[in-house]
């Protein structure tokens, strides 16, 4: 293995350690070709990083094929928020509602060693957002919470792993700051000033920076309107500045430049460039590679890119690579208490809050009525059970969790009503439901990339708060964002959960009293 080093890199060498090689999913036109792209830059030693997406159709055949072609040790980067391969744990807050430092540790150790066998040695986490109340609701269920240093606490407990499981750290997102819209779909802004940054926003970048813990900081789009009002923050040497100015000396690689707050506004080729000149050492985009590499290029020709500004970038990209040569990690294999560990986090980070005198279980021989919400797109037959699972996220299973209900329920009934119902279906739900002691929502609220924010549907609020005008509702059991509860009226007993498989049959034993709900809640949301 070969460390390159700057004064042996032609101009063209350069741009290409500045670029991270994209390995996107063989659905995509030219696959092939962009993975021999890939290679033959790798061979010139033209390529500073390569992103492989985990579940990548063929990903340890290419994985293979790039080890063998780098003499170099190129970065080899993906996201892994919720861990890899067979250990993943809920999106987004898992780690949060556990509030425990040690299963975070154990996180970021068990991620990382899964990822040295996969082949990586650079991951993108952990997530050091930050949520408040002047942000909206509905959008920031992605962090750790609100507490600066509860986040903090958790975000190096999970470093530390990281770090001891041999891979490099890579923060994100800076700086931190959630805003009103979704930069897949648009421009997002805040208004917070640069001391709101360092006081709040920064605070866990800045820890740990101070314990050497982190590796990279990977450069969020969003804008700050009152630091840059013409540049989001990839483009932005003004806020780029800011943590370069507390001293942090690593690399920062952009989030994707094909989502529409860069390339609706600024275009996709222009804003490579504009990108390293800002002060990013990698940038990350979602095209072709070749066509990537051409704007880079064309950037640095017409002086987007200066000399100077590439060679502080390849230095920087260089020590990184640096560090995948010379780091030694603490283990090497994961242990039986690692993984016992590892699979608590779902369970222990299950949240409940109860009116005082209340328990947290409900009778297991009572005659419950379980509304169950399910996406439009799910069938359901007139009994009201789910004849065919559509839901495409692959966590939330209406018919097993029916079939978990009706086990620790058997005098009970479970009937599936679509997130956006039809008044047949509501004048259905609410005649049905007097036979019974009680009514229980299962609902959910994710905010995934594209979607913008998260709600439950105006039909569905009414509906809830029509029956709590006769206190028809007992417990609603949630699963992700949190926030969307604010809606509804008082409900006595609340049960909150991420969103995985596991934490659904968690917070069902839960509520059987099969298992304790240990979790916090990181955020300030206010229940009615």
């Amino acid at each position: 293995m070969t460390e390159l080093k700057l004064e042996d890199l032609s101009i063209k060498q350069k741009l290409g350690m500045v670029m991270v090689g994209i390995i996107r999913p063989t659905r995509y036109e030219n696959f092939d070709e962009g993975v021999e792209f890939v290679l033959n830059q790798i061979k010139n030693h033209a390529l500073g990083a390569v992103w492989i997406l985990p579940r990548l159709e063929r990903r340890d055949e290419i994985m293979k094929r790039i080890k063998e072609a780098a003499d170099y040790p190129i970065l080899i980067m993906t996201d892994a928020e919720s861990g890899l391969g067979e250990h993943l744990i809920g999106r987004h807050n898992a780690l949060g509602m556990t509030g425990s430092e040690e299963l975070a540790y154990t996180f970021g150790k068990v991620t990382a060693l899964t990822a040295k066998k996969m082949g990586y040695n650079v991951l993108c986490c952990p997530v050091l957002d930050m949520s408040n109340d002047t942000e909206p609701r509905g959008t920031n269920n992605r962090c750790m919470g609100s507490d600066k240093y509860q986040v903090t606490k958790l975000a190096a407990a999970e470093a530390q792993g990281l770090r001891d499981g041999g891979v490099l750290t890579v923060g994100k997102h800076y700086p931190g700051v959630r805003t009103n819209c979704d930069s897949h779909m648009a421009e997002g802004y805040s208004e917070v000033t640069k001391e709101e940054l360092l006081d709040y926003y920064l605070y866990p970048y800045l820890e740990l920076m101070k314990r050497d813990l982190l590796d990279g900081i990977m450069t969020s789009h969003n804008k700050l309107i009152n630091i840059d009002n013409v540049y989001p923050t990839s483009l932005s040497k003004k806020v780029i500045d800011i943590i370069r100015e507390q001293g942090f000396r690593g690399f920062a690689v952009t989030d994707a430049l094909e989502m529409m707050g860069i390339k609706a506004k600024f275009g996709s080729e222009r804003a490579k460039g504009l990108c390293v000149a800002a002060g990013n050492e990698l940038i990350l985009h979602w095209e072709s590679n070749e066509k990537a590499y051409k704007a880079l290029c064309e950037c640095y020709e017409e002086g987007i890119i200066t000399e100077e500004r590439l060679d502080e970038a390849v230095c920087r990209v260089l020590e990184a690579q640096h560090k995948i040569f010379s780091r030694t990690p603490k283990f090497m294999e994961i242990s039986d208490e690692d993984v016992e560990k590892f699979n608590r986090i779902n369970r222990d980070g299950i949240y409940a809050h109860v009116d005082e005198g209340l328990e947290i279980p409900i009778s297991r021989e009572g005659r419950h009525f379980f509304a169950m919400l399910v996406s439009n797109e799910t069938e359901i037959a007139d009994d009201g059970k789910v004849t065919v699972d559509t839901f495409t996220t692959g966590w939330y299973f209406p018919a097993r969790i029916t079939q978990e209900l009706e086990k620790h329920f058997p005098n009970s009934t479970v009937r599936a009503i679509n997130q956006f119902p039809t008044p047949n279906q509501n004048m259905r739900l609410l005649h049905d439901s007097l036979d019974y002691e009680d009514v229980i929502f299962i609902t959910s609220a994710e905010a995934p990339a594209y979607a913008g924010s998260d709600r439950l549907t105006h039909r569905m609020v009414a509906l809830i708060n029509a029956m709590q005008m006769t206190n028809r509702i007992s417990t609603i059991v949630h699963f992700g964002d949190p926030f969307v509860l604010e809606e509804l009226s008082h409900i006595s007993r609340i049960i909150i959960g991420t969103v995985s498989p596991d934490s659904v049959n968690a917070a069902i034993e839960v509520l059987a009293g099969d298992n304790q709900a240990k979790g916090v809640l990181t955020y300030d949301v206010k229940f009615n």
